[in-house]
């Protein structure tokens, strides 16, 4: 059988290539992380056959039950992508190695609590709603550097950088913006200089929109259906639900 998942990477790389040739980047500071919400196992077989070890999961019941599966290939690292409820907490950190989309400071501190316990830390992301829709998560980008700046006391947690969500069927002036605003907050950080916060991940793009994204400094982007193929469930179950907090 033809290996689809296989094809399909290669087109993405070859996109990814011409993006970065395009806006004078180096092919090799953009990382692809394949985001696997409902891919099933022989598909994430595929992949890994044809090179790919980096994984997010969007849900913590989803990456719970994968990892378990996924044992057997030991070069692969996942990442959390979704929104993260303060009681799937101590599931996740089990996991993962970087959580893209910490949003507010109750999280923080949650997670720094459930560190604390398991005696480790967690590289995290801050996640930004640079589009300003009601219908994602994130931190709005004005109060970004002040959660930064929470975020930072928390000896458990290490910041590596933010995250970000395109705005959905947009034009992609309106796209390219924000990822130019996600940027622009990553400067307004590193020039505070808080301590341990680092600000070498822009996490941005995804199937429709990366392109875009590495023109405007992405270091990872978040492919799904363009590798995958088209999911069964619509985006609102991986990061709307309805946007009310249940922690």
């Amino acid at each position: 059988m033809v290996n689809l998942v296989e094809e399909n990477l290669l087109a993405v790389r070859k996109q990814m290539a011409l993006a970065c040739q395009a806006s004078g980047r180096k092919k090799e500071e953009v990382k692809l992380l394949l985001a696997t919400k409902t891919v099933p196992l022989e598909k994430l077989a595929m992949a890994i056959e044809a090179g790919e070890t980096l994984f997010g999961e969007n849900k913590a019941q989803e990456l719970r039950d994968k990892f378990p599966l996924m044992q057997q290939y030991n070069q692969v690292e996942w990442h959390f992508i979704g929104h993260l409820q303060t009681n799937k907490v101590k599931y996740v950190v089990k996991y993962v190695t970087l959580i893209h989309s910490v949003d507010r400071l109750k999280l923080g501190q949650t997670l720094h609590q459930q560190l604390v316990k398991e005696n480790k830390t967690m590289a995290i992301l801050v996640q930004v709603n640079t589009s300003r829709e009601s219908s994602k998560f994130g931190v709005s980008p004005e109060s970004a550097l002040e959660l930064v700046e929470q975020l930072s006391q928390f000896d458990t947690l290490h910041i590596k950088g933010l995250m970000t969500i395109g705005k959905l069927n947009a034009k992609q002036d309106e796209t390219r913006h924000c990822f130019q605003l996600l940027k622009q907050i990553q400067a307004q950080i590193i020039a505070k200089n808080f301590p341990r916060v680092e600000m070498g991940i822009l996490s941005m793009g995804m199937s429709g929109d990366f392109e875009v994204a590495i023109e405007e400094g992405a270091t990872i982007i978040r492919v799904g259906t363009s590798v995958f193929g088209q999911r069964y469930l619509p985006d609102e179950y991986y990061w709307n639900e309805n946007v009310v907090q249940v922690d």
